[in-house]
């Protein structure tokens, strides 16, 4: 029975639910932490699953926390053991003090001893089996009956759950009741079984009002869509397929005119990536905007279409929702590893507008600012997001949008402003910003031009002269130049008259934001910056010389945002400090905190700053 004496702590505390892949629990999973968000609790989720369709362990973690944190915490307070191949691992895991919920229709006994926590057994299947007809039900309902028990112990809101059982099959009334009657099975069997609530709890708040739960790749596909964004093309790919299948789904609703039925949309789905990046560079030359969503592997086949788009100066936006690699790596884990793959994609002098979005509610406006930034610089830009973001439900601010945007088409002359033309030269920088000016297919036989990936003229004629070659070479350049002006600047806050920065990108943030709460609760001060693009704007020079030691905090093992940043700014290269994450799990506050205590802690450097 649990321990009625544990220090009681509301609102806070971790869940991790150990299942098998392919039975049905990321149903249960979400409607446990939506049913949480809707009683005004900060909550997050995260999912780890296999990349087979079937069998093998899977583990969904969810963190409520009132102070809204939106990272891993580092430790597990309740485990839910649902698959007896795990159970060894997942009683290691569970903190001190902490509970381990298990399905006792079968005895455990010899695997389910520790004097440190509380063990709590229901017998889920003895329950299933004898109120549900089929293999399949039973498996499915038992996931549901778990919730039940969750929603008994941890003080759920079973009106909440309900209400959500109704909006997810209120169409299949036979869905909702066989739902519903597995739900109170557990509910009911636990509260006449085992004193309730636990001493970790969740009571009601108020601070959910103006969110939304939303994953990153919706929230990137419907930026598309209100980017103005027609055409997209891809190659199925974990962990970004989701992305284009939100596309499809919005533009089935939103880009579909109601007289004729007409869709005035397209997508593609290509033989290969390359074939994909292809499709998407052919659209963005004639005029639409058009994108292409991958993950890593994508983007080594998408390598010589990029440096063609960058060199003949042809608008893209590319979506990298970033896996572990190398080679197939680890599918369904989420790293940080393909910032210089990206940055410096393709063979020979390439430099690539990199925009890193720190969650689902930047996915949506970093994605309307690509498009436009694609369009101004004619260049592909590209979006890095990553698992953790792409695939996990966060909780965002509302999405706000104002209809009064217009699409920023970049230097796009007109048939009215080609007439007045003495001659159209496609390369010709007519205002030294690098940024020549731009005609799309069929305006008028004047603005014609020949697009090639070969050597040219400004002009835009073939060429293999050096000197012809080097001017739009070096125009490139300064064009890059001209968007380090245009990029979303880094975002900094200046907590104090501290020597420690800590720097990191995407979604890095959350943890970073977390380690610094506890480490000013442990009196040292640090300062942060969250970098958004690439190339670096001038406020990220400005951030390392106004401190002395600077933390690089990024989920990779080769500390490619370190070295992006010694590459492209002036910064010391002994002024960085790396700490860096890549297991596959996202990352948490406690590597961040021991990794800068190690270095600026008490009695191990004079870098350091009392926090106020």
């Amino acid at each position: 029975m649990p321990d009625r004496a544990a220090q009681e702590r509301i609102n806070d505390f971790a869940i991790k639910i150990a299942t098998v892949n392919g039975t049905g629990s990321a149903s249960a999973n979400t409607l446990l932490m939506k049913a949480i968000f809707r009683m005004g609790v900060p909550v997050m989720g995260k999912n780890y699953f296999p990349s087979n369709i079937q069998g093998l362990p899977t583990w969904y973690e969810i963190r409520v926390t009132k102070d809204g944190y939106v990272a891993r915490s580092g430790r597990i307070d309740i485990i839910v053991a649902m698959n007896a191949e795990t159970y060894v691992r997942d009683l290691k895991e569970v903190s001190a003090g902490g509970y381990l919920i298990y399905d006792s229709t079968w005895p455990r006994s010899a695997l389910l001893k520790r004097d440190d926590i509380t063990i709590i057994g229901v017998p889920l299947a003895k329950l299933c089996n004898e109120n549900f007809q089929g293999v399949r039900a039973r498996i499915l309902m038992k996931n549901i009956a778990y919730a039940g028990v969750l929603a008994a112990l941890l003080d759920i809101d079973m009106e909440k759950l309900k209400e959500l059982l109704n909006e997810t099959y209120g169409k299949k009334a036979n869905l909702v009741a066989a739902n519903l009657k597995a739900l109170e099975l557990g509910h009911n069997y636990t509260r006449e079984h085992v004193s309730c609530p636990l001493a970790m709890h969740i009571k009601p708040l108020d601070k959910t009002n103006g969110y939304i739960m939303i994953d990153g790749n919706t929230a990137a596909a419907l930026g598309c869509v209100y980017a103005g964004a027609t055409v997209g093309a891809w190659y199925p790919i974990t962990p970004s397929t989701s992305l284009m299948d939100g596309f499809k789904s919005f533009c089935d609703k939103l880009r579909v005119d109601p007289q004729t039925g007409k869709k005035n949309f397209m997508i593609i789905q290509a033989e290969d990536e390359l074939a994909a990046i292809g499709i998407v560079l052919g659209a963005a030359w004639n005029g639409a905007r058009a994108f292409t969503p991958t993950s890593g592997p994508g983007i080594s086949l998408m390598n010589e279409f990029l440096g063609l788009a960058y060199y003949a100066e042809v608008p893209a936006v590319i979506f990298d929702v970033q896996r572990v690699g190398p080679s197939t790596g680890m599918p369904t884990r989420t790293q940080q590893a393909d910032i210089m793959l990206c940055a410096y994609a393709s063979h020979g002098d390439t430099r690539h507008v990199l925009l890193f979005p720190a969650n689902p509610e930047e996915c949506f406006y970093l994605t309307v600012k690509a498009f436009d930034l694609a369009e101004r610089l004619q260049t592909p830009v590209m979006v890095l997001s990553d698992l953790d973001i792409g695939m996990n439900d966060w909780m965002c601010p509302d999405l706000e949008w104002d209809d009064s945007y217009k699409p920023d088409r970049g230097k796009m002359l007109s048939k009215e402003e080609v007439l007045k033309l003495d001659k159209f030269f496609r390369f010709v920088d007519r205002d030294e910003d690098g940024i020549t000016y731009r005609t799309l297919p069929g305006v008028h036989p004047k603005a014609s031009y020949f697009t090639r990936g070969s050597g040219h003229t400004q002009y835009g004629g073939y060429t293999e002269d050096s000197t012809e070659y080097q001017m739009v070479l070096d125009r490139l350049k300064r064009k890059f130049g001209t968007a380090a002006r245009m990029m979303p600047p880094a975002i900094i806050e200046q907590r104090g008259p501290f020597e420690v920065g800590v720097v990191a990108i995407g979604s890095s943030d959350g943890a970073v934001r977390e380690a610094l709460d506890i480490l000013k609760a442990r009196g040292v001060g640090v300062n942060y910056m969250r970098i958004r693009a690439f190339p670096f704007g001038r406020e990220v020079s400005d951030f390392f010389d106004k401190h002395e030691i600077v933390f690089v905090v990024e989920q990779n093992r080769d500390a490619q945002l370190r070295s992006l940043l010694t590459l492209e700014t002036p910064v010391e290269k002994t002024k960085l400090r790396s700490i860096l994450h890549y297991s596959g799990l996202s990352i948490s506050s406690e590597c961040i905190v021991n990794g800068i205590m190690a270095e600026v802690g008490e009695g191990r450097s004079r870098i350091t700053g009392a926090a106020s």
